[in-house]
């Protein structure tokens, strides 16, 4: 796939900024010209679709982009075959792969977004963008046909990417855990991004967007990539 248009945020919020408001810009830059996004709200668990699709709606509004839910539609893959561009939103990860192969939508995307359709994904969006959601940081409270993903980018993604330790915590740090991927998968990469970062591919060119470093893990060890750094040589 060489002609993907794709932003990849790490989260929809900062810290406590307003839903999205850190990445409109980014967004509306990204859209061009399109005025309708379908959004994918499948990774919703404790917010019905319909209140979903009216915050992103909501958010949006200033930009003046029209927002679907693809749940408004009888037939989500003809949905996605008359997409001016999707939005995936996040929640939790395995819910919304589950749902993507429920509803027969991994070839659909796959196959709009190679001829160009722009995608946006923020966090569990952007996992699926992923080879695979073994990066996820979500719990497993449901069981999707496979781990595979929607393989947009050939790496690995970790949103919200984080190496905080909050004092007196005993479990397993995000940094532990990819360290195990990394034992089991030594050369396959991943990419943790920050929250306010996001990835933006534009044909074969990923780079790294939103004014912070992030983080290359791979054959057990993390290199620090810096704002702007191009991914392209890894995919």
């Amino acid at each position: 796939m060489t002609n993907q248009n794709l932003l990849l945020l790490s989260s929809s919020r900062v810290g406590d900024t307003p839903y999205l408001s850190h990445a409109l810009d980014m967004i509306k830059d990204h859209l061009g010209e399109v005025t309708e996004l379908l959004f994918i709200p499948y990774a919703g668990v404790t917010i019905n679709y319909d209140e979903y699709t009216q915050m992103v709606q909501s958010a949006l509004n200033d930009k003046n982009i029209k927002v679907v839910g693809i749940h408004s539609h009888a037939d989500p893959v003809n949905a996605i075959k008359n997409a001016q561009a999707i939005a995936v939103g996040g929640g939790n990860t395995f819910r919304l792969l589950h749902q993507l192969y429920e509803n027969k939508l991994i070839d659909a995307i796959q196959d709009r977004v190679s001829h160009g359709m722009p995608y946006i994904g923020w966090s569990a969006g952007s996992n699926v963008a992923g080879a695979t959601i073994r990066t996820t940081n979500d719990m497993p409270i449901i069981e999707p046909p496979s781990f595979n993903a929607l393989k947009l980018v050939n790496f690995q993604i970790n949103p919200h990417y984080t190496d905080y330790t909050p004092p007196g915590h005993n479990g397993e740090t995000r940094e532990q855990r990819l360290q195990e991927f990394m034992v089991l998968n030594p050369t396959t990469e991943i990419v943790g991004i920050v929250e306010g970062t996001a990835l933006k591919m534009t044909g074969e060119t990923i780079t790294l967007i939103g004014g912070k470093a992030g983080y290359l893990f791979l054959d057990g060890k993390k290199t620090e990539i810096e704002d702007g750094y191009e991914l392209t040589a890894i995919n």
